[in-house]
C-alpha cells in the first residue's frame, strides 16, 4: 500500500496521512510498500552541488510554489497552538544570490583551508564551490579568504567569518585567530585593500579591531547612513528589509505617536517617523543615536534591556501606536506592558512563529485583536520564516 506525502513539517520533512516523517519527500510525493519514494510534480532540480550534505539549505527539491505554502503554514500552524488565526497573506521571499550577511566557518589542515557551513547535523565542513543564496560580492571573497586564512590560521584551528554587504562594499569581520607582527598587519591592509573590503576586522578573543577601515561603515536604512557596527544584526537581504518596512509601514499608517522597540539600527524607527526607539545593545544604540543627531532628527533614544526592564504601561499611554521587533526569544515582557497599556495598534516583526504566537496570544487576551500577518522569506530554501503582524485594539 503506497502512502501520499501531504505536508511538509516545520524542520522540512515530508509527512504522511498516517503522521510518519519521509525526509527528503515533498508533497506530491508517494512511498511504495518497500520505502522506496515515488517523486511527484513538487519537486525541483535543486540549485547547488552541495545540497543535501550542506545544513545551510534545506528545502532546494521543494517547488517555489510549495516552499511558499510551507512558510506560510509555518506561521499558520503556530497561531493555531495557540488557538488564533487571522488573514494571512502570501509569503513575500528573497531572490537567490540576494543573502547579504553570511557566517562561516573554516579550518586548515597542511595548506588546504576549507571555508564553507557546517553539514547538517556536523562540525564537518563544506568547502564551499558555489552557493546560490550568497550575494555575488560575498561569494567572490572565498577565494582570497582562503588564501588568507593559509598564512594566519593555526594549523588544525577553527576560525569564524562573518561577511556583510555594507555601503561601502564587504565587511569581513575573523574571529579566533591571532594577528601580531608587522608582516601580517601589512597582509590583513594588503588584503584589504587589493579586495575592496568596506572593513576587515580581527577579533583575538578581546572583541573585534579594525584592521583595515579607509572609510567609516555604513548601511543605509529608511535613507538615513549608520555606523555598522562589527557584528551587528542586519537583515539578511535588501529585498527582505523592503517588504518588512513595506508591512510596518502599512501597519503604523495613520499613526500620530509611534514607538519603536527592540529598535536596533533603526531599520523601523526611521522607515515609519517614530519620535521614541530603545535598543539593548550598547554598539547600535550608539550608532542609532549618532545617525539620528547627524540628521537633526527629533527621535528620543533610549538605551534599555527590554527584557529587564520593559517600557511600562504607563509610559506608552503617550504612544498611539508601537513597533516591536525581539529576538528570536519574543519579547515576553514587553508584550505583558503592551497587554495592559492603551496603545491603539502595534505592529510586531517577529523571527519566531512560535514564540510570536504565544505574544499574540498575550495581546488577544489583553483586549487586540490580531488583524493580519504579513510572511517574509529572507533565508530562501531553508525553513526560516519572519513576519509582520498588524493588531488592533478591540
Amino acid at each position: 500500500m503506497t502512502e501520499a506525502i501531504v505536508r511538509l513539517a516545520a524542520r522540512g520533512d515530508g509527512v504522511t496521512a498516517s503522521g510518519r516523517f519521509v525526509a527528503g519527500a515533498v508533497p506530491g510525493d508517494t512511498i511504495d510498500d518497500g520505502g522506496a519514494l515515488i517523486p511527484g510534480a513538487g519537486r525541483q532540480s535543486p540549485a547547488c552541488r552541495h545540497f543535501g550534505p550542506c545544513g545551510g539549505c534545506q528545502l532546494q527539491h521543494v517547488s517555489a510554489a510549495l516552499y511558499a505554502d510551507f512558510l506560510g503554514e509555518r506561521v499558520r500552524s503556530a497561531l493555531e497552538a495557540q488557538g488564533l488565526q487571522t488573514a494571512l497573506r502570501a509569503p513575500l521571499v528573497s531572490a537567490p544570490h540576494t543573502r547579504r550577511r553570511v557566517a562561516l566557518r573554516a579550518t586548515r589542515k597542511g595548506r588546504r583551508v576549507t571555508l564553507g557551513y557546517a553539514e547538517a547535523k556536523s562540525h564537518t565542513l563544506i568547502d564551499l564551490g558555489e552557493c546560490p543564496v550568497m550575494a555575488p560580492a560575498l561569494f567572490a571573497l572565498l577565494a582570497p579568504l582562503r588564501r588568507l586564512l593559509g598564512s594566519i590560521l593555526p594549523e588544525r584551528r577553527t576560525a569564524n567569518i562573518q561577511m556583510t554587504l555594507a555601503d561601502q562594499g564587504v565587511d569581513v569581520m575573523i574571529d579566533s585567530v591571532a594577528v601580531e607582527g608587522l608582516v601580517a598587519a601589512e597582509a590583513l591592509a594588503n588584503f584589504g585593500q587589493e579586495n575592496r573590503l568596506a572593513r576587515l576586522s580581527i577579533d583575538e578573543g578581546f572583541g573585534p579591531l579594525a584592521r583595515w577601515e579607509p572609510d567609516r561603515v555604513t548601511v543605509t536604512l529608511g535613507g538615513h547612513a549608520v555606523a555598522l557596527p562589527e557584528g551587528a544584526f542586519l537583515q539578511a537581504t535588501a529585498e527582505g528589509e523592503a517588504a518588512l518596512c513595506r508591512a510596518v509601514g502599512e501597519a503604523v499608517a495613520g499613526a500620530s505617536a509611534i514607538a519603536d522597540l527592540f529598535a536596533g539600527l533603526g531599520t523601523f524607527t526611521f522607515a515609519s517617523g517614530a519620535r521614541y526607539a530603545a535598543e539593548g545593545s550598547r554598539a547600535s544604540f550608539f550608532a542609532l543615536q549618532a545617525a539620528t543627531r547627524a540628521s537633526n532628527l527629533p527621535i528620543t533614544l533610549e538605551h534599555r534591556d527590554l527584557f529587564r526592564k520593559p517600557v511600562f504601561a504607563p509610559e506608552l499611554a503617550q504612544f498611539d501606536c508601537v513597533i516591536i521587533d525581539p529576538p528570536r526569544a519574543g519579547a515576553k515582557e514587553q508584550v505583558a506592558e503592551l497587554a495592559k497599556s492603551t496603545v491603539a495598534r502595534i505592529a510586531y516583526v517577529s523571527c519566531n512563529p512560535a514564540t510570536f504566537a504565544r505574544d499574540a496570544r498575550t495581546l488577544v487576551d489583553g483586549g487586540f485583536t490580531l488583524d493580519w500577518i504579513q510572511p517574509v522569506g529572507q533565508f530562501l530554501w531553508s525553513t526560516h520564516v519572519e513576519l509582520v503582524a498588524l493588531f488592533l485594539r478591540a
